[in-house]
């Protein structure tokens, strides 16, 4: 991995906690969006990944996440420092995602499987919540909707935070993954495969599928991949529907305030510019029947 400022400073703290916890590295580093793993083996011989990143709205709670789910479809915790949000993680398959799976309804199948063991799992005290983050999307959308230049922008949030309003009251209490997506599925020993990176929360299971629908968007079949969740997760298709289109609305009113924030970027991906993201566009279209 190619070393930043940002990466040295978690790297430093891993030669702490590499001390502390008595571990000895074992490859090369991996870095991420937000974090950097390390592969290292402890004083026992057990293989492990001493995972380095920075507390964040979205990583608060992960430790407490993995404790509660320990190692059911998800990756095992074996040691943490809270206050960081250092984790030494059970040792997985960092080169094999099931996004490697060429079959996308066999790799959405498996997903599916795991997505339900990990949402049949009722959310701890302390979780962020569902239902705080719908109200704060609700609130957000007005300033939002007048930066937007395009009509057909306008009128698609306008449809999703409408079809979210329908589902809001009644938010759940089982704990998300909130990003489980095909690269965040790695290759195992103890399963064939186990859940990685939860960015935690406790809400609706159906607030779950839309990045298994962007994931590997380019391949087609998403109404059948929308289906395959939502028979295992076994809720009501049209309650999915809303909670999908409400995370289109969360993930729009993200990049439309983060453009206003920073201004545009040169080298956008296609597909990115003014608008909203037109993959993501075009799965509201397909649930909304346009």
């Amino acid at each position: 991995m190619t070393v930043t400022g940002w990466d040295a400073g978690l790297l430093a703290r891993g030669e702490e906690f590499l001390e502390r916890w008595g571990l000895r590295r074992d490859g090369a580093p991996m870095g991420g969006r937000v974090a950097v793993v390390l592969p290292v083996v402890c004083g026992d011989g057990t293989r492990a990944a001493l995972k380095l990143q920075d507390i964040d709205d979205e990583t608060v709670g992960e430790g407490l996440a993995l404790r509660t789910w320990g190692g059911d479809g998800v990756v095992r915790l074996l040691d943490e420092d809270a206050a960081t949000g250092t984790m030494l993680l059970e040792r997985l398959d960092g080169g094999r995602s099931l996004a490697a799976v060429p079959d996308v309804l066999e790799a959405t199948g498996i997903l599916a499987g795991l997505l339900a063991r990990v949402t049949a799992v009722a959310a701890p005290e302390g979780m962020r919540r569902l239902g705080d983050i719908v109200a704060g999307m609700v609130e957000r959308l007005p300033p939002v909707l007048d930066s937007l230049a395009a009509e057909d922008d306008r009128r698609l949030l306008k449809d999703c935070a409408a079809a979210v309003r329908e589902v809001a009251g009644e938010p759940g209490d089982r704990l998300l993954h909130w990003d489980l997506h095909f690269e965040n599925v790695l290759a195992a020993e103890r399963e064939p495969w186990l859940v990685i990176d939860p960015k935690p929360l406790a809400g609706d299971p159906c607030f779950e599928l839309l990045p298994a629908l962007w994931n590997r968007f380019e391949e087609g079949r998403l109404m059948r991949r929308f289906d395959l969740l939502t028979e295992a997760l076994g809720v009501d298709r049209e309650r999915a529907r809303a909670w999908t289109l409400g995370r289109v609305l969360q993930n729009s009113l993200w990049r439309v305030e983060e453009r206003e924030g920073e201004g545009e970027g040169e080298g956008e991906r296609e597909g990115e510019g003014e608008g909203l993201d037109a993959e993501q566009v075009a799965i509201a279209r397909l649930l909304l029947g346009r």
